[in-house]
């Protein structure tokens, strides 16, 4: 598939850091990095800032997504995983992390922090019925396909 193109604007608080980039040829997601120097405390969650904004094409939307890692490493993650950016959004892209970990995280300001992927998006329109089909499975859920 061809890459869409995606326009991107550096903010006053992104001057001197890389813009999102895909660290090998064969990566899904484009690494991102924090604008911002923080510390991360066992429990808490913050928005964190990355200097830019997008202007994302009309039928996609770019996911937020955790490093590896930061997760597997500092138990740190993004809520909301994937995050949604969408179309018509035009603020500073934000990545809500969380400490799910014992110990602080130090982020320093151009630390990796999340990974971006675009995605395509389908829209949908809703039919409101009566009923719905019969399947097997019916309305178990919440684990109930692995006993």
């Amino acid at each position: 598939m061809p890459p869409i193109r995606i326009a991107i604007k550096r903010l006053p608080n992104g001057g001197g850091l890389p813009l999102p980039a895909y660290a090998t040829p064969g990566a899904a997601g484009m690494d991102v990095v924090s604008a911002e120097t923080l510390r991360l405390l066992p429990g808490a969650r913050q928005a964190v800032a990355t200097g830019f904004a997008m202007a994302i094409p009309e039928g996609y939307e770019v996911q937020v997504r955790p490093r590896s890692g930061l997760a597997l490493n500092h138990g740190v993650t993004c809520l909301n995983a994937p995050g949604t950016i969408d179309s018509d959004y035009r603020g500073e892209i934000k990545v809500i992390l969380a400490n799910l970990g014992e110990e602080p995280l130090a982020i320093a300001r151009g630390d990796r922090i999340a990974q971006l992927v675009a995605a395509p998006v389908h829209r949908t329109e809703l039919d409101e019925v009566d009923a719905l089909d019969n399947t097997g499975r019916g309305s178990s859920g919440f684990g109930s396909t692995g006993r």
